[in-house]
């Protein structure tokens, strides 16, 4: 028969088991001694919380990765949009995270997403689609500042998807298209400048020499032929007549002289 000191000591024994509590490295516990927060924070590793003395607050210290659900915003110059966001961020202070704020989580979502609002609401669609970082940057910055008196260090913020109404998809494609053909508009006009000046620049270098005017005139002819397909209405430059044309004169002349 188990007599009393044995029973005693057993319940001692089987008390100190349930107070051992293991904390992993990535966790820390907020300790409330009859009501009152310790100084600092427990764990990682092996603790002992003494229940019903001690209340325990396990805080993970990872990063967490929140999705702010998808928001409907009117954009600055009055485009319906649906856009959704990631925050990333992690506790820094546990006595923070669970002194200052109830549930830090819900709390952190909730800011997201009335600041997701109200800084795309300032902001145009163009600058919504085109400055993504700047936008980024800012729903950082701002969030962060939020949370700061809770504990919580937010790292990133991504604005992941924009979801826009068709028409407007249909407006920015003929945008698009139209920037497109302005640009190759622009290009064509250069490369024509551009040809136009060394076509300016060979013409004056050709027109110094007669026979470097006429061989490129023959080149012109060759490419033209190799085709096989054209007729060539081939010009005879005068210059190439001009010595028939002397001999003949000189013969004449010679003739009307011995008659």
């Amino acid at each position: 028969m188990l007599t009393l000191p044995v029973i005693i000591i057993g319940l001692v024994v089987f008390y100190l088991l349930t107070a051992i509590k293991i904390l992993k490295e990535y966790e820390r516990g907020v300790i409330f001694r009859l009501g009152r927060v310790l100084a600092k924070p427990k764990g990682p590793g092996l603790i002992l919380v003494f229940y019903p003395i001690d209340r325990m607050v396990r805080v993970s210290l990872r990063i967490v990765t929140m999705d702010i659900p998808g928001q409907d915003i009117v954009t600055q110059d009055n485009v319906s949009v649906k856009v959704n966001a990631v925050v990333y961020f992690r506790v820094m202070d546990p006595h923070k995270a669970v002194l200052a704020v109830q549930d830090y989580i819900y709390a952190t979502s909730q800011l997201a997403q009335t600041t997701l609002r109200s800084v795309l609401g300032a902001s145009d669609l163009d600058e919504l689609l085109s400055k993504r970082d700047k936008i980024n940057a800012q729903l950082q910055e701002i969030i962060d500042k939020h949370t700061d008196p809770w504990g919580i260090k937010v790292q990133l913020v991504e604005v992941k998807h924009v979801d826009l109404p068709d028409n407007m998809i249909r407006a920015i494609a003929r945008q698009a298209e139209a920037e497109r053909e302005k640009r190759a508009k622009i290009i064509h006009a250069e490369g024509e400048y551009k040809a136009a000046d060394q076509l300016t620049n060979a013409a004056e270098r050709l027109s110094q020499n007669v026979q470097a005017l006429q061989l490129r005139f023959l080149g012109t002819l060759t490419e033209i032929a190799a085709e096989k397909n054209s007729t060539i209405l081939f010009p005879l430059p005068l210059e190439l007549t001009r010595a028939f044309m002397q001999k003949e004169f000189s013969s004449d002349k010679k003739d009307e002289n011995e008659k």
